[in-house]
């Protein structure tokens, strides 16, 4: 009995080996061809992260404005709080020179004194009055810069959101391999793009 293979068997093997790899070889193909369109996705998703930390970023500088607005805010009701204590006080020395004015004998040196002293306070309460509503003003300026500024932050932190959702859908797609949910992740992704235009333009 011989060990020897026949040859024509031994090259028909062969042929079919060849026939089944260039099988696979075609099929592969056909596979990445069909499945070119993740390159995309990958592509696309990479642009959205990109978009999503600059979203971000601009998110942090509107919550940080709200904290600078809101320190000013509160440090300007500080010092009117200050001026109006002080206007008082100065109402307190007018009315106080104003009685004394009232017991006081008519005419004389003491009259006048009284009436300088009452003509003083009245023109330093006006000042004060001033510099307090200005301070007022002020705190009213910083108080509507900071609702400003969070209804920003408000608007990209929506923007953030979708996103990231649109990150989450896209890389679901590239897994499953599911065409439609990168189309879904793109219309989410340029939902998130309208919002953070709408935020810098208002």
């Amino acid at each position: 009995m011989s060990n020897e293979r026949n040859p024509e068997a031994e090259i028909a093997e062969l042929k079919a080996f060849i026939v089944e790899l260039r099988k696979d070889r075609t099929t592969q193909k056909d596979k990445e061809r069909q499945e070119s369109w993740t390159k995309y996705t990958s592509m696309s998703l990479v642009f959205v992260a990109v978009l999503a930390a600059i979203a971000t970023q601009w998110g942090g500088k509107y919550s940080s404005r709200v904290l600078v607005e809101l320190n000013n805010s509160t440090f300007n009701q500080a010092q009117a709080s200050d001026q109006w204590s002080y206007f008082q006080a100065k109402s307190i020395k007018e009315n106080l020179y104003e009685g004394l004015r009232e017991v006081s004998p008519k005419g004389g040196d003491t009259l006048e004194v009284f009436n300088a002293r009452i003509a003083k306070y009245k023109a330093e309460k006006e000042e004060i009055k001033k510099k307090a509503e200005a301070l007022e003003k002020d705190r009213d300026v910083a108080r509507t810069k900071a609702t400003e500024a969070s209804t920003r932050g408000g608007g990209m932190g929506l923007a953030i959101s979708i996103f990231q959702i649109s990150i989450a859908i896209g890389s679901i797609c590239l897994v499953t391999k599911k065409r439609p949910l990168w189309y879904i992740s793109m219309a989410l992704a340029a939902g998130a793009i309208a919002k953070m235009l709408q935020v810098w333009m208002s």
